[in-house]
């Protein structure tokens, strides 16, 4: 009987110490010098450009990186999910399976009777996408007359169609499917001229102005919309470790880089210009591509590809720049990723080194070509997925030729089919996928990276040997 009951006494207390409101895993108990086991933050987030997602290999978002340097300095061990919506995100706290939404929850009644908010807050609203220039609309009544596509049943339908009805009627709402188009792609068509105008939430505007500099996304549409991570109502100890370390004066710096690392740092470096004529009128026939020539050369070897396919790369992540660091914190000639460079054999300390970047580089290639041999046989089709492996990672481009097969694309072919599936994975329907492994992705900046390698590629053959 005393056995049973030091039995239930221990189990209790392990309980205690695991669950949401447990003891912080530093605290001292030097008189029974017993050793505390780090807590576990069972958190569960949403893939997406702003919250999680795998790039290059490495696991990043805004919302990713703060829940990791919650854990760090917390002391505690992460145990993290994805859930496939918002919804499920919701259930998952309110049912026990996550004890945090590491999540922009809407702070609205529906939500706050099953979740309590917490930590850094948000602060959003609905902004109108559209040119720069002197005929930007400036305020909501230009709206008139004017057409807006928007994704059909969001809430910035649902905004328009009010703010339609505020102002008597006249704006041209086009609701467009979610299942052929998303907001991201939408925002792109308004930079390429193929829609006049959209509505995002500004923190999507934001982030998608570092890739389409060109974009005004200043006339705001709609009241502040209130958001922050949320945690079960029960878990009030965790609310408020959260709470006191979002306070923490040292946090503030640290959430300001991280916030410009993902919303302000421009993504791409020339978005609008063709690179072979761009670069092409400076080459004679016959002359060198780069100062880099050589390094090609010797390590096109080591890659088994085109020494001009290795440069094409090189001009396509850099511009032959050295210097240049990505927001992501790829570096070099190559843009290698730490990570990448690691797994490749090259010291982190030589990653800025041209000789060991472009070596890493050829590495690289060779691993990609290696691992995507046995799904595309052919060696000149299979140049065009490497290619998009080294852009966005390998495990996105086995997802998207999984998705090929599925949808009756061809897995074996990259334009028109597993290039066409690369860009479904930046839409729920597809990313939640269970024949996706790696999530969320921008499809669209891998394919149109593939497009331009091959480009100055051939350029790069026609004017160098």
């Amino acid at each position: 009987m005393a056995t049973s009951f030091i039995h239930i006494a221990i189990s209790a207390a392990l309980i205690a110490l695991t669950a949401c409101g447990s003891n912080h895993a530093k605290q001292d108990n030097e008189d029974k010098h017993v050793s505390i086991v780090p807590d576990t933050l069972h958190a569960a987030t949403l893939y997406g450009p702003t919250s999680y997602f795998n790039y290059r290999g490495q696991q990043m978002g805004f919302d990713y990186e703060n829940l990791k340097r919650f854990a760090d300095d917390e002391g505690m061990v992460l145990d993290l999910k994805v859930a496939s919506s918002l919804q499920s995100l919701l259930r998952m706290v309110s049912e026990g399976e996550a004890d945090l939404a590491a999540y922009p929850v809407p702070s609205i009644e529906e939500y706050n009777k099953i979740v309590k908010h917490c930590g850094h807050k948000e602060v959003t609203w609905q902004v109108l996408v559209q040119p720069a220039g002197k005929n930007r609309i400036s305020d909501v009544t230009e709206l008139v007359g004017k057409t807006v596509y928007v994704e059909q049943d969001s809430k910035y339908h649902y905004r328009l169609n009010n703010l339609n009805k505020e102002l008597g009627g006249g704006i041209d709402i086009v609701p467009i499917s979610r299942d052929s188009l998303i907001t991201e792609d939408l925002i792109e068509m308004v930079d390429h001229g193929e829609i006049p105008l959209t509505v995002v939430d500004s923190d999507i505007a934001e982030l998608n102005k570092s890739y389409y500099p060109r974009l005004d996304i200043d006339m705001k549409i709609s009241l502040d919309q209130y958001a922050s991570w949320a945690v079960r109502n029960d878990c009030d100890s965790l609310a408020a470790r959260l709470d006191r370390w979002e306070k923490r004066r040292d946090n503030s710096e640290t959430l300001r880089a991280i916030y410009k690392k993902y919303f302000e740092i421009s993504k791409n470096s020339a978005p609008y210009e063709d690179p072979a004529l761009a670069f092409g009128l400076k080459i004679r026939k016959g002359g060198s591509i780069s100062p880099y020539d050589n390094l090609f050369k010797r390590h096109s070897s080591v890659a088994g590809y085109d020494w001009r396919l290795l440069a094409a790369i090189g001009f396509n992540e850099s511009r032959f720049d050295n210097n240049v660091e990505s927001w992501a914190g790829a570096r070099g000639i190559m843009q290698l990723m730490p990570s990448t460079a690691k797994a490749v054999g090259i010291k982190p300390e030589s990653i800025s080194n041209p000789d060991a970047n472009i070596l890493g580089a050829a590495r690289l290639l060779k691993k990609l070509d290696a691992a995507l041999a046995p799904k595309v046989p052919d060696p000149e089709e299979r140049m065009r997925f490497v290619i998009a492996s080294y852009n966005c990672g390998l495990g996105h481009i086995f997802d998207a030729i999984e998705l090929a097969s599925k949808h009756g694309l061809n897995p074996e072919v990259w334009l028109g089919n597993v290039s066409e599936a690369a860009l479904m994975k930046s839409r729920p329907l597809y990313y939640n996928d269970p024949v996706v492994k790696n999530g969320y992705f921008r499809g669209r900046e891998t394919t149109e990276f593939v497009e331009r390698v091959m480009s100055v590629f051939e350029y790069f053959k026609s004017v160098a040997h």
